[in-house]
């Protein structure tokens, strides 16, 4: 691939690639995970998973002393809003929540200790005391409710992913982010497993080389669905939702997808036999794409097949110098540290891998100290937008189809 394809005019794309295609699929009102009536909460993937956590030689050193005012939104199925312990920090006072349902409103209140209640994000974000917004809401959303934050002033912590099927969106918003200056992350949980953790640290050593291959895995069985706002999950495309395997590649390198030829595989479960309001009927969808730096990776998503196989969010690389898998192998026998950062006092690891604290801390860090978060508004699409088009290609029965670039401006 050539360089030149590495900042591909993404305006250009837009108009070439029928985008906007995830945005009028859906009311793009806010919610947590689920759909506003009560249920038996099923077992979320990744909230269980706490990681190995062992004990750590590093200790958690306070940069200020200062409090960052958080807003809390969402608190659905997922409980999202509250699941990563903003709460618990010691630099972090959350002083509103929200979430469209009352009874939600107030649990979330409840949990978090805060008796500033807003009724949507788009009153809390009015609010002059709120400096920073967590938006845990449904994915259809995120786009949308993010701009409105930064467009008053706010930072912004999103769940994943940061669009929804929408190329018009994923433009909108790092137009946004740009022209604030504000501080945008998203929340993409294998940042800090520990595997994708040390293959980032491996790789900047140069202990990989060149990456040659990558791979990354999302296998999400879900028989019966997921109940979820206006039933945005239901029969969703596959790789919109692909971050937690994309980061296995964009995540270690910090480069992108410029190409990709997918295919979809029909389902046989009976939802994806019937008509849904994405009309799609794939529930496994298998991207080959082209890298920035040359090499070939292959990101996966199933929703309808059984086993985590080497677990149901993970990925491998295979480089020049060295190749990892579970662990290390290759020419580089002193390794960089690959002991993930320590967390502050009263913050616990969390779920997906022990990855929700850390996020968490990175964030409110990068306030303090004012610099760019680790997965930035440039991460964060290069994470997403290749879903998107993958599942575009996967449509056109594979054909080959270029890639938006983002790239930080600093």
């Amino acid at each position: 691939m050539s360089k030149n394809n590495k900042f591909f005019d993404r305006r250009n794309f837009i108009k070439l690639g029928g985008a906007g295609l995830g945005a009028g699929i859906l009311g793009l009102n806010q919610m947590a995970c689920s759909s506003g009536k009560k249920t038996i909460q099923p077992a979320i993937q990744g909230f269980d998973d706490t990681g190995s956590e062992a004990a750590s030689t590093k200790v958690w050193t306070p940069v200020s002393d200062r409090k960052i005012r958080v807003g809390l939104v969402g608190y659905g199925l997922c409980n999202f809003s509250a699941a990563f312990g903003f709460q618990n920090h010691p630099n972090v006072e959350v002083v509103a929540v929200s979430d469209l349902v009352p009874e939600r409103c107030n649990a979330l209140a409840e949990r978090v200790k805060c008796d500033n209640k807003y009724p949507s994000l788009e009153e809390l974000v009015k609010d002059d005391k709120v400096e920073a917004v967590f938006v845990a809401t449904d994915a259809p959303s995120h786009a949308r409710l993010c701009i409105e934050a930064l467009n008053h002033g706010k930072h912004v912590a999103t769940a994943v992913p940061a669009v929804w099927g929408s190329l018009e969106e994923a433009e909108k918003l790092f137009e946004t982010v740009k022209r604030t200056g504000l501080k945008y992350m998203m929340f993409e949980t294998s940042m800090f497993h520990d595997r994708l953790y040390a293959m980032r640290q491996i790789y900047k050593a140069g202990g990989f080389g060149k990456i040659v291959y990558s791979e990354g895995e999302y296998w999400h069985y879900d028989e019966d669905g997921i109940p979820s706002y206006k039933n945005w999950r239901h029969c969703s495309p596959p790789l919109w939702y692909p971050t937690h395997a994309t980061a296995y590649y964009v995540g270690v390198t910090d480069e992108t997808f410029t190409e990709v030829s997918c295919l979809g595989m029909p389902s046989d479960m009976q939802r994806y036999k019937e008509p849904n309001d994405y009309k799609n009927s794939f529930s496994t969808e298998v991207g080959l794409f082209r890298t920035s730096d040359g090499g070939i990776s292959r990101m996966s998503k199933s929703m309808d097949t059984k086993g985590h196989g080497y677990g149901g969010e993970t990925g491998r690389v295979r480089g020049t110098r060295g190749s990892y898998y579970d662990k290390y192998e290759g020419m580089e026998e002193i390794l960089p540290d690959i002991e993930r950062p320590p967390l502050p006092p009263g913050v616990e690891a969390g779920g997906h891998g022990g990855s929700h604290g850390r996020l968490m801390d990175e964030f409110v860090t990068s306030i303090l100290e004012d610099r760019k978060p680790l997965v930035d508004i440039a991460m964060s699409l290069n994470m997403t937008v290749g879903g998107v088009v993958a599942h575009q290609s996967a449509l056109k029965g594979g054909e080959w189809m270029k890639i938006p670039q983002y790239k930080y401006w600093e």
